[in-house]
């Protein structure tokens, strides 16, 4: 029977889900057969995030905790929208920011220059009257070469368009090209360093394969034998994650879990060990002593910019310039027809300032570039205070391996892990010591127990783990290279 038709099966049959079950108590209630009994408990594990649990008998027990249901899938829906809002806001944010760069930020620069400079000039050429004046005359000439150049530089066909390392039409780099972003600050464009300095830079989206992946080259490296320890080794998961995980691997990948009779898990994939490459056996014994780990590569929290710091002080001040200027505008009033009417009105030489009538409020001049400004410096401000927050927990996950790679390092050798070891794992990982709360959860989510040392000094050990890697060095001792050998080649279509 298919595992997920036996699943079905027992979810209607099952009285109790949230009371334990061995295979021959539900294949008793089901009426299923042993083995049908068995794939439909490893899919209902996967599906429902079960746990497997041993007896000193070598009995194995499925425990599901919250039935079957799914508790989570609200809380992970929610996580879900809420990622895919704030995704959606940060790439409009992103594209506001790309678009209006020169209009917002170079334009209103540039407007407020040729302001300056026009309103100077204008006072100084009293002695003409032709109309606008020689500052209305610069102050217009000034807009239309601003404008012409936002145009010709986001123009799609324009030779003089912004793009990365010489594409003119695209702003998309090609295959070398995207090795190199990030890493010549010389070969990024001017937007997208604003566009870093406002949202941080971009961070690529996990692969939702690469831990499976990372799992299944383990379980080549392994031999086809791999245990919990494993795989929280090479992924970081808890054991909680773990269970289920390799629940779901079994039934994608011909595997079968076993119990040995020092009472450890393990889980067999001979299937996944064929390979067309030649097989070294004193190479695979080799690797499997040195896999990856996840503590090899610590969770890091990216840089708040990504720019150098000529770039973000050129930024800063060019920010700064439009948000002095437009405070300036909103205090002085200068609305466009105010302005217009400083530009063409001929004052004799020596009268008293001009008295500009209450307009309204400068809005294109004044309130835009100044919320504009205002909102340029503020997210960067945010994002320090969420990058704090983000490298407290970078530590705390860090801390959480540290403890694990410890934890790992000694159940293989059934030796006590001694809880000062722990602390300066936590200590070194964070900066500063863990409370024995803190202690204790880690060492409970690994299912560990307190011991007393001879010295009367705390330690910790890890029966399961210990049985766990007993039965796998066991198994993989046994384990024939010819598990992943192909047989003889009597056909090929190349030949």
């Amino acid at each position: 029977m298919n595992p997920a038709d036996a699943a079905d099966v027992l979810r209607r049959t099952l009285k109790d889900p949230s009371i334990a079950k061995t295979v021959a108590d539900a294949s008793v209630e089901s009426g299923l057969a042993f083995r049908d009994a068995e794939s439909g408990l490893h899919w209902l594990t996967s599906v429902y995030r079960g746990h497997l649990r041993v007896t000193e008998d070598g009995d194995l027990i499925h425990v599901f905790p919250n039935g079957f249901t799914k508790p989570w899938e609200t809380r992970e829906a929610l996580q879900r929208a809420f990622a895919t809002v704030s995704k959606a806001l940060f790439a409009t944010g992103r594209f506001v920011v790309r678009a209006w760069l020169l209009v917002a930020m170079i334009g209103y620069a540039l407007v407020f220059v040729a302001l300056i400079v026009a309103l100077t000039l204008a006072r100084s050429s009293s002695d003409r009257d032709d109309g606008v004046g020689a500052g209305g005359a610069l102050f217009g000439g000034l807009l239309r070469a601003i404008g012409d150049a936002v145009f010709w530089t986001f123009h799609p066909f324009s030779p003089l368009a912004i793009g990365y390392g010489g594409d003119v039409r695209e702003h998309r780099p090609s295959g070398d090209q995207r090795r190199t972003v990030g890493r010549s600050d010389a070969k990024v464009p001017f937007y997208e360093k604003v566009n870093r300095f406002v949202f941080g830079p971009a961070v690529p989206a996990p692969d939702p394969r690469a831990m499976r992946a990372r799992i299944l080259e383990e379980i080549r490296v392994q031999k086809g034998r791999i245990g919990l320890a494993d795989v929280m080794r090479v992924t970081g998961l808890p054991r909680e994650e773990a269970d289920p995980l390799m629940a779901r691997l079994m039934l994608d990948h011909d595997g079968s879990v076993e119990v040995a009779e020092q009472g450890g898990i393990l889980y067999r994939f001979q299937a996944l060990r064929r390979t067309a490459a030649e097989v070294d056996s004193a190479s695979t014994s080799g690797r499997a002593k040195h896999g990856l780990a996840v503590w090899d590569t610590p969770v890091v929290v990216p840089p708040l910019t990504g720019n150098d710091g000529g770039a973000n002080v050129t930024i800063a001040l060019l920010n700064g310039f439009n948000l002095l200027a437009g405070a300036w505008v909103l205090a002085n009033g200068l609305t466009l027809s105010n302005v217009l009417l400083l530009l063409t009105t001929r004052m004799p030489r020596g009268a008293p300032p001009m008295v500009l009538p209450n307009d309204g409020l400068p809005v294109a001049l004044g309130l835009v570039p100044l919320l504009f400004s205002v909102a340029l410096f503020a997210l960067p401000l945010a994002r320090v205070v969420l990058a704090r927050r983000a490298d407290a927990a970078a530590r705390i996950e860090n801390a959480r391996l540290a403890i694990l790679r410890e934890v790992l390092a000694r159940a293989p050798k059934k030796e006590p892990v001694p809880d000062e070891v722990l602390r300066i794992a936590y200590r070194v990982a964070t900066g500063k010591s863990p409370t024995s709360a803190e202690i204790t959860r880690r060492v409970v989510d690994l299912g560990g127990d307190v011991s007393v040392g001879p010295e009367g000094e705390v330690r910790y050990r890890f029966a399961d783990l210990e049985a766990e890697a007993e039965a796998l060095a066991d198994e993989r001792a046994q384990a024939v290279e010819g598990e992943a050998k192909v047989g003889r080649i009597v056909f090929a279509s190349d030949s």
